[in-house]
C-alpha cells in the first residue's frame, strides 16, 4: 500500500518518558535514518520555544545534524515561523543547507506564534504586528530565493546561491495559509493532525488560486496526518490511551504549549467540520486500518502525499508505528 503513496516523517522532537533533550535529539536522528531506510521521501521538523515536552527551536540547526547522518532523505522544516524572523536570514540560512546538501532542502514556513506569550515576546516581540506583515515577508522571501530582491533600489542577495535551488511551502491549518501558498506559488501542506477542518476548502481554494512561481509551475499539495500503528487493534488503542493518561497525569492535558504536540495522540479525535462532515485528525489501529482511513484522507484533497506525525507512547513504539506503515 505504501508503494502508491509518498511518505514523509514529520518530527516534532518530542521528550518522551523523562527523555534529556540530548536523547530526544538523538532519537531523532535513529528515526530519520531509519525513515529514510524504510523508503520515507523525506524528514521535516518543527520549531516550537520554551516547550519543556519539545526538543527543537532551531530546525535548521538539526536538519543540518541530520543531513550529515542520512544521505539522501529529503529534509525539510514544519515549519520556521516566518513572522519572527527577517526573510533574508531565512534565505541565507536555507541556501547554505541547500548548498551542504544539494536537492535535498526544502523550505517550509508557518504563520504560528510557535510558544506561549511570554516566549513569543521574548522571541520577536509584537507577533500580532509582525504577522500583519506576513504577505510582505512572504514578497520578500520568495524574491530572495529568486535573487531578484533589492533593498533601497540596491540588490541584495541571499548567499551562498545552491547549485539546486531549494523547495518551499506553506504549512497551515485554514484559507488565509492556502491562499497565500497560492499568492507565492508555494507547496501547501494541509495539517489535518491540528485542524478540526477536513481541508477541502483551504485545499480548494489553494488549486483555484495558485500562480506560477519560478521553482513550481503547478500547485502541489501535502496533509499531515496523526497515525499510531500497532499489531493489533488493542495494542493501537491502548497506547493512544496510555498516552492521554500520562499527558493527564502530568497535568498538561489543556495547556496551550501542549496542544500542538499532542494533537496527534489523543484518543478521541473524530470532530465535525463547520458542515458536519466527519474529522479525524489521529489515525490508530493496524497497519491495514490505517491505511484505509489515509486513503480516504488522500481521496478527500486529491493528493498521494503525506507527512506522517508519530509523537509515542515510546521511542521505540514510535518507530515501530512508522515502520509498520511504511511495509504495509
Amino acid at each position: 500500500m505504501s508503494g502508491k503513496y509518498n511518505l514523509g516523517v514529520l518530527d516534532l522532537v518530542p521528550r518522551l518518558n523523562g527523555a534529556t533533550a540530548e536523547q530526544a535529539l538523538q532519537q531523532s536522528v535513529t528515526l530519520a535514518q531509519h525513515a529514510e531506510e524504510w523508503g520515507y521521501s523525506r524528514y521535516w521538523t518543527s520549531e516550537h520555544h520554551d516547550m519543556d515536552e519539545l526538543a527543537s527551536a532551531s530546525p535548521e540547526v538539526l536538519l543540518a545534524h541530520i543531513g550529515a547522518r542520512t544521505n539522501t532523505i529529503q529534509l525539510g522544516s514544519g515549519a520556521v515561523l516566518l513572522p519572527h524572523y527577517s526573510p533574508l536570514k531565512v534565505a541565507e540560512s536555507f541556501r547554505l543547507l541547500a548548498a551542504l546538501y544539494p536537492g535535498r532542502i526544502e523550505l517550509g514556513l508557518g504563520r504560528a506564534p510557535g510558544g506561549g506569550p511570554h516566549a513569543t515576546m521574548a522571541l520577536s516581540g509584537n507577533y500580532l504586528q509582525h504577522v500583519s506583515k506576513l504577505p510582505e515577508s512572504l514578497a520578500a522571501l520568495t524574491e530572495l530565493l529568486e535573487d531578484r530582491y533589492t533593498y533601497e533600489e540596491h540588490p541584495v542577495t541571499a548567499r551562498p546561491i545552491p547549485a539546486l535551488p531549494l523547495s518551499l511551502w506553506m504549512l497551515g491549518t485554514n484559507v488565509k495559509s492556502a491562499e497565500f501558498a497560492a499568492r507565492f506559488g508555494m507547496g501547501y501542506v494541509f495539517g489535518q493532525f491540528m485542524s478540526d477542518a477536513d481541508g477541502t476548502e483551504a485545499v480548494r481554494r489553494y488549486r483555484e488560486g495558485f500562480i506560477p512561481s519560478a521553482n513550481r509551475k503547478e500547485p502541489e499539495v501535502m496533509v499531515a496526518v496523526g497515525v499510531l500503528c500497532a499489531e493489533t487493534q488493542e495494542e493501537a488503542l491502548s497506547w493512544s490511551h496510555e498516552m492521554a493518561e500520562r499527558r493527564k497525569a502530568g497535568g498538561k492535558e489543556h495547556s496551550p504549549q501542549s496542544d500542538i504536540a499532542n494533537t496527534s495522540i489523543r484518543t478521541n479525535d473524530d470532530t465535525a467540520d463547520a458542515n458536519g462532515n466527519e474529522v479525524q485528525r489521529h489515525h490508530a489501529g493496524t497497519p491495514a486500518q490505517v491505511w484505509n482511513q489515509l486513503q480516504q484522507v488522500c481521496h478527500r484533497l486529491d493528493t498521494d502525499r503525506l507527512l506522517v506525525v508519530t509523537t509515542g507512547p515510546d521511542y521505540e513504539r514510535r518507530l515501530a508505528s512508522y515502520k509498520l506503515l511504511a511495509n504495509a
